[in-house]
């Protein structure tokens, strides 16, 4: 196994945004709508503002792995006095790549990027299988989170 690791660009999308939808029905999302050009249009726009960084796992000329932090801010707080905040997303990994450490380092990478972004945090919405990578990484449950949707 020669994996290697880089940043994701342009010339990536359509095989990333591939990848991220196998991640979201995989997670059990049953929807019936094209994500594809919303998916697109985010990363386009995000990854030319440096809000959205990936890095990617690589073996010979394959994407076996993606990872994704989009960098958002809010008011300061006690828990996050610089108020930038890392949103974990798109971590993937093929699953007959799984159980090698390829998520750890491409989860590494990720969070190295929010740390030199200026983030106090990252928060993610895991499934149930990244519970134990991000638990063994030292993300811990927030019992506060809840969500609307509109």
């Amino acid at each position: 196994m020669s994996i290697t690791f880089r940043k994701l660009n342009e010339g990536d999308l359509d095989i990333f945004i591939q990848m991220r939808i196998n991640q979201l029905r995989e997670e059990g999302a049953k929807e019936d709508i094209d994500l594809k050009p919303a998916l697109k249009d985010y990363y386009q726009r995000h990854m030319s503002d440096g809000t959205f960084v990936s890095w990617l796992a690589i073996d010979g000329d394959r994407i076996i792995g993606t990872s994704g932090m989009s960098f958002v801010e809010k008011p300061p707080y006690f828990g996050c006095p610089s108020g930038k905040m890392g949103l974990l997303s798109s971590m993937y990994t093929d699953p007959t790549y799984r159980r090698r450490g390829i998520a750890k380092e491409l989860l590494d990478r990720v969070v190295k990027e929010a740390r030199e972004y200026g983030c106090g945090t990252v928060q993610i919405t895991a499934s149930d299988m990244g519970v134990k990578l991000y638990t063994a990484y030292g993300f811990v449950h927030n019992g506060n989170f809840m969500q609307y949707k509109l």
